[in-house]
This record gives structure tokens, C-alpha cells and sequence, in this order.
């Protein structure tokens, strides 16, 4: 199995540089950072995970220049968001920023697409909440125009692209209905959220990983019928706190990939964190 990790990159925490180099020479598979562009200090939304929303979600570095820095000093090591909060953004620069950094990683990066939980932020980028998983699809079916082969107009609700020639491209060439780099879709399990996997990307970044026994079969069924490879899909349990166990569940249920969670501290902590994690990496 291969283990990847995510944490809070922060201007307190373990550098970019620092942490990718040690990462590749312990043999990790990947490097998942999160966004967010501000935290508005008056909000009403809660954190998601209850209680005080910790310090790190204000501070976080912008996961396209960090992975940027991580893919200029490894070769072999994955670059990922997750997730990339695709409605806080301008998608045809987003598409730009994209495909360039998996252009100069080789074809290293996935993409992690999210929906978003704050409210007050998304506000400040002008998203109307109500209708943010229909501008998330709108824009990521832009961005695919933008990335197709041949020059390709996009017409949609929220934007527009005339046909452009658009380069670099991603590495990846199409794959069905999944255009661009590898694409994992995170978020709650349900139909909703299943019906967007199974239209346009690869697979699953379920947050914790959570109930995987029960909500797997459900996703299985949806992305056979929508025709597509049963052995194309990819689940990637996100911020697991590993165990033998935990993990042993999960292989069991045919994942490949996990993505353990980091504490955002300094160096020596992450450091000491990635040692504990070293029995987990084949």
C-alpha cells in the first residue's frame, strides 16, 4: 500500500523543501497539502470538526507555490491537493496553474477537488453558497476544454471559454469522462457526491475514511453504471491516523493509496512524526 501524507504547511511549520526532501528519502508516496486563501475572523460556520478551528487554517500556505517548491527538489515523490477549493477560483488561471505544475513534475500532480465548508470565505470570493457544487462542475468542465488536445470552446452557466490554445497541457491524456491530471473528488459519501466522481474523475478522497465498508459497494455500483472501468476507481482515504488495523481494513477493501495526517508543527516534530509513520511504507 502505498502511504502518502498531508499536514497544514504554514510560515511556522517544516518548509516545503524540507519536508518533500525528507519525505522521497523515507520512501513516501506523496505529498497532499489543503487550501485556504483566509479565514474570516466574524463567522458563523462552524469548524467542521468541532470545537475552536486551530490556528493552521489561517496560515496556510498556498498549495500551488509549496508543491511547486516540493516538485523542484524530488523526482519521484506525488503532489497533490486536498482538497483545491475550485470555486474560490478564476478557472481558466486555475487550469493554467494546473497543468504547468504537472507539466514540470512529469505528470506527478492530482488534483483534489472539494466543495468547501466556510461559508464567510467562500463569500469573500463572491460564491454564491447555494449554487457551489454546480459552479464546481461548471468550472471543471471549463478547465477540461481548456486541456483537451485540439482547441476547444466551453459554453456553461457561471463561465465561458472560447476555443484557445491552451499549453502546457496535463500529462495524462483522457481517460473517459476524466480529463486532466488524476482527479479525486472529496467529501461526505452520498449520491450527490457520487454522481460527480462518476462523471468526471477518477475516484474518492473520503476524509478520515470512515465507513468505507458500507459507502464502497454504494460507489462501485454508481460507477459501474455509468459504464465505467470497475478497475479504474480510486479511493484515497484522506488524514487517516494510521494503525495495523485501520490499514489492513483498507487493503482489504482493495485500496491502494492512503493519505496519513501530519501534525503542522516544526521540523523536528514532523520529522519525528514521519519516523513513527516508516513501518507503514513498503
Amino acid at each position: 500500500m502505498r502511504i502518502a501524507v498531508t499536514l497544514f504547511l504554514t510560515d511556522e511549520t517544516i518548509t516545503p523543501v524540507r519536508l518533500a526532501r525528507a519525505l522521497e528519502a523515507r520512501g513516501f508516496a506523496g505529498l497532499y497539502l489543503p487550501e485556504h486563501t483566509h479565514i474570516p475572523v466574524e463567522r458563523t460556520t462552524p469548524n467542521p470538526g468541532g470545537g475552536e478551528l486551530p490556528r493552521e487554517y489561517g496560515r496556510t500556505l498556498d498549495p500551488f507555490v509549496a508543491l511547486g517548491q516540493a516538485a523542484a527538489v524530488t523526482e519521484r515523490l506525488g503532489l497533490g491537493t486536498g482538497v483545491t477549493l475550485v470555486a474560490q477560483h478564476d478557472p481558466i488561471a486555475l487550469a493554467k496553474q494546473i497543468a504547468t505544475l504537472d507539466h514540470l513534475s512529469g505528470g506527478r500532480f492530482t488534483l483534489g477537488v472539494g466543495f468547501g465548508w466556510n461559508v464567510e470565505e467562500a463569500d469573500d470570493h463572491g460564491v454564491d453558497w447555494r449554487t457551489r457544487r454546480d459552479l464546481v462542475r461548471d468550472r471543471m468542465g471549463l478547465m477540461a476544454a481548456l486541456w483537451a488536445d485540439e482547441p476547444t470552446a466551453y459554453e456553461g452557466e457561471f463561465g465561458s471559454v472560447r476555443a484557445s490554445h491552451a499549453h502546457p497541457k496535463p500529462v495524462r491524456k483522457a481517460r473517459g469522462a476524466a480529463v486532466g491530471p488524476r482527479t479525486l473528488v472529496g467529501g461526505a459519501a452520498g449520491p450527490r457526491l457520487f454522481a460527480d466522481i462518476c462523471s468526471s474523475a477518477d475516484g474518492w478522497l473520503p476524509i478520515g475514511g470512515r465507513g468505507l465498508g458500507e459507502s464502497l459497494p454504494v460507489l462501485r455500483a454508481a460507477w459501474a453504471d455509468a459504464g465505467r472501468d470497475p478497475q479504474a476507481l480510486q479511493v484515497v482515504p484522506y488524514a487517516v491516523r494510521p494503525t495495523p488495523g485501520k490499514l489492513d481494513h483498507y487493503a482489504g477493501l482493495g485500496i491502494g493509496e492512503v493519505v496519513v495526517q501530519l501534525p503542522s508543527a516544526g521540523e523536528a516534530d514532523v520529522l519525528r512524526a514521519l519516523d513513527g509513520y516508516a513501518r507503514y511504507v513498503e
